[in-house]
């Protein structure tokens, strides 16, 4: 049977209820799930993905991996941050649209549910700025720099299906199932930690637990091999 929603899951809770949200009206045979590997998130997401191909019914999520955040902070010399997001532009955005290509070449359209908020950030909000939760797009009419025309040709569509959804919203209608990361205190998930962040929360997910012990050593490490600080502000104090 023809795959006719995907959605790119993170391990968090928006693409959560994206995914829920297409169980709730399409058999699971007819939806998949899309998992981009950046080889940095913690180990409660990656067992919180495994756990979301059973949560609504039995459903395939395909991982892709185009290679780690630490590899290219290396490659580029530098860190993500500010407008150079090296981690969600190749190993997220890309691998996600050599995978739409794929499948639309081996079956033809499909409609991609992400999930995305405008009020998550004011960058998102200007992005998506017009833009309904019960409209298709074509990609290139979502993310004009990211992805190109032919996949629109080819019959692939974007919905932006909780796009004007609260913070309270996803968590009501996810009743206690998101990733467990949240109620630690996390208000976002995926890489661990979001190395284009705030020093405050990398700090806290450093001191986290083992796993956050562990990719402060790995991090420091590449700061010393490509000479530019993990911190963005005085604000960072464990160096």
């Amino acid at each position: 049977m023809a795959v006719k929603i995907l959605v790119p899951v993170s391990g968090g809770k928006d693409s959560q209820a994206a995914l829920k949200l297409a169980l709730q009206q399409f058999k699971p045979e007819e939806v998949r799930g899309l998992f981009c590997d950046t080889q940095f998130e913690h180990p409660l997401t990656y067992s919180h993905v495994d756990r979301l191909r059973t949560l609504y019914g039995d459903i395939q999520i395909d991982t892709v991996c185009g290679g780690s955040v630490l590899e290219k902070s290396v490659k580029y010399g530098r860190f993500p941050g500010g407008g150079a997001r090296h981690c969600t532009d190749e190993l997220k955005i890309r691998e996600t649209r050599i995978y739409c290509k794929a499948l639309a070449e081996q079956q033809g359209g499909f409609e991609v549910w992400y999930g995305m908020r405008s009020k998550e950030s004011p960058e998102r909000e200007k992005r998506y700025a017009g833009k309904v939760c019960d409209e298709v797009y074509q990609p290139h009419e979502v993310m004009p720099s990211k992805y190109p025309q032919y996949l629109g040709k080819m019959g692939v569509r974007f919905r932006l299906v909780v796009l004007h959804w609260t913070d309270a919203d996803v968590l009501n209608f996810l009743g206690g199932e998101e990733n467990p990361l949240y109620a630690a205190g996390f208000p976002r998930v995926g890489c661990f930690p979001c190395l284009a962040s705030g020093d405050q929360f990398k700090e806290k997910a450093f001191a986290f637990d083992e796993f956050g012990l562990e990719q402060k050593r790995k991090v420091i490490e590449i700061s010393s091999q490509i000479g530019k600080s993990v911190w963005t502000s005085k604000g960072g104090v464990a160096r």
